[in-house]
């Protein structure tokens, strides 16, 4: 298997909204984001594959060495040696590989945050970064399309967050910040043992709420110079935004089930965003 090979293989066995998006791109740009999608995806598993704490502090800093291996030109990973013919071309720096470890080894070290800032921190290592240089693969020339790309991918972790309180608890995390859990009377243990209220649809209405700003922003500060090459990011736009309303629609129950799309629900969603250009969707959630 080829390390094309093995991204391929791992994007599409995630069953990810994203691996829709990738499937409308040009050969090039598909291989480097399937690529950054894998690296993702494997930083990640360490999170949420491991059970000894130790164990996963010794892969991500084996991660941070890869990293350090993949800028200097000899990679040792099927994803780094994926990625590494890409970095030039599509601008992808050195720190933001190492600060999405940083957003994984988080996970490590705590599992609440106190407030909507140091949750953002956590959003913006995890998926901030990503998004910054998905644009960058996607094709940008307005360095605004930075920022949209950045409060795009907070918005999808936010949906993440949204979608799998249930399964989150489950690992004994919860995502959800201390003093919102506070404001509407919400008790940790209420969440862990999958307790629903009136007060938790309105603390989970409240989440949505700042997600859909989230979203608002990434399409006010998205060019219309660069819209047609962000078409892949506006395509996941679609899908996330779509499940944000599905998970609204059946009352926030999240505790208990993970909800999700069909696959063909996705397909057509990132369809239509592509034949569109995206400017019915950039139009919609800007509002």
């Amino acid at each position: 298997m080829t390390p094309d090979e093995y991204c391929q293989d791992k994007a599409a066995k995630s069953g990810s909204s994203f691996y829709y998006a990738f499937l409308f791109l040009p050969p090039e740009r598909r291989r480097a984001i399937t690529a950054l999608y894998a690296f993702g995806r494997e930083v990640d598993d360490v999170v949420d594959e491991a059970t000894d704490a130790s164990v996963a502090r010794i892969k991500l800093a084996w991660w941070r060495t890869e990293i350090d291996r993949l800028y200097g030109g000899a990679p040792e990973h099927p994803v780094t040696r994926a990625l590494q013919p890409h970095l030039q071309a599509y601008g992808i720096p050195r720190d933001r590989m190492l600060a999405v470890v940083d957003g994984m080894e988080m996970d490590l070290d705590q599992t609440r945050y106190l407030d909507w800032p140091g949750l953002r921190k956590y959003c913006w290592h995890v998926a901030g970064v990503i998004g910054e240089m998905s644009a960058s693969i996607f094709g940008y020339t307005d360095p605004s399309t930075l920022v949209y790309a950045e409060r795009l991918g907070l918005a999808f972790q936010m949906t993440n967050i949204i979608r799998d309180v249930g399964d989150d608890a489950r690992r004994g995390r919860i995502y959800l910040p201390i003093d919102d859990l506070q404001r509407f009377e919400v008790k940790a243990a209420d969440i862990l043992n999958g307790r629903y209220s009136p007060n938790f649809s309105a603390l989970m209405a409240f989440q949505a709420k700042r997600t859909r700003e989230l979203y608002k922003e990434a399409m006010s500060a998205l060019p219309e110079v660069d819209r047609r090459e962000q078409r892949p990011g506006l395509m996941m736009a679609a899908i996330y935004h779509a499940l944000l309303d599905e998970i609204e629609r059946d009352d926030w129950q999240v505790l208990h089930q993970r909800i999700s799309l069909t696959p063909l629900r996705k397909l057509l969603l990132a369809w239509r965003t592509w034949v569109g250009g995206g400017r019915g969707l950039v139009r919609r959630l800007s509002r």
